[in-house]
């Protein structure tokens, strides 16, 4: 048994331009996981974003959407940890991810930050450390690096959309395993999870 989980956040870009694009599969994850629960976000201005917090048995954990930008996403996360006393090791992040198909999804704990510079921030603003665990949501890579930028701040087409909440949807299921610190059994259940798309865009 591993560190129970007492943060999870959820990146994104705030505004609702930004509410539909890839870029944002991390919030849309920690928003459906607070609705599960009945929770509802408040604005923590202290915390740079909106914080909510549900219960697993008696464990606690608060879920958070930073309202900073992608970029500066370890202003908010760092924020709320200091403030609350949790280690890297006590939070998961739930962000998009260029290297997975869409349809795909996966559990991480530790480990490279592939380029993405809201991880990247958050690992600096933790005193470099990447002792945290990830939910990593496909988005699919556009191919060229000069089209990334277009790609995860477009409109997530329908098909695509469904696929990337049929994985939210297998993320919860396995999430208990998350929370309590266990991630060799959580990414053994999750991460040979593909959903097929249903229909055209």
């Amino acid at each position: 048994m591993g560190t129970p989980l007492k943060l999870i956040a959820g990146l994104g870009n705030p505004g609702t331009q930004y509410a539909d694009t890839r870029h944002n599969a991390g919030a849309w994850f920690v928003a459906r996981l607070a609705q599960s629960h009945g929770a509802s976000f408040r604005d923590e201005k202290k915390f740079f974003g909106q914080m909510t917090v549900i219960r697993a048995g008696d464990q606690e954990i608060r879920l958070l959407l930073p309202s900073t930008y992608m970029n500066e996403s370890g202003k908010s996360v760092a924020a709320l940890a200091q403030f609350f006393k949790i280690a890297p090791e006590e939070m998961m992040i739930a962000h998009d991810e260029l290297d997975l198909e869409a349809g795909i999804v996966r559990f991480k704990f530790d480990g490279g930050l592939a380029g993405h510079n809201g991880l990247r921030d958050i690992s600096a603003s933790l005193g470099n450390s990447q002792q945290f665990g990830r939910l990593r949501i496909g988005v699919g890579h556009p191919g060229g690096k000069k089209e990334v930028v277009g790609h995860v701040l477009g409109r997530t087409p329908a098909v695509e959309r469904e696929m990337i909440e049929d994985c939210i949807d297998e993320a919860m299921r396995h999430l208990p395993l998350a929370l309590t610190g266990n991630w060799d059994e959580a990414m053994n259940a999750l991460n040979g999870y593909r959903a097929e798309p249903k229909g055209k865009s």
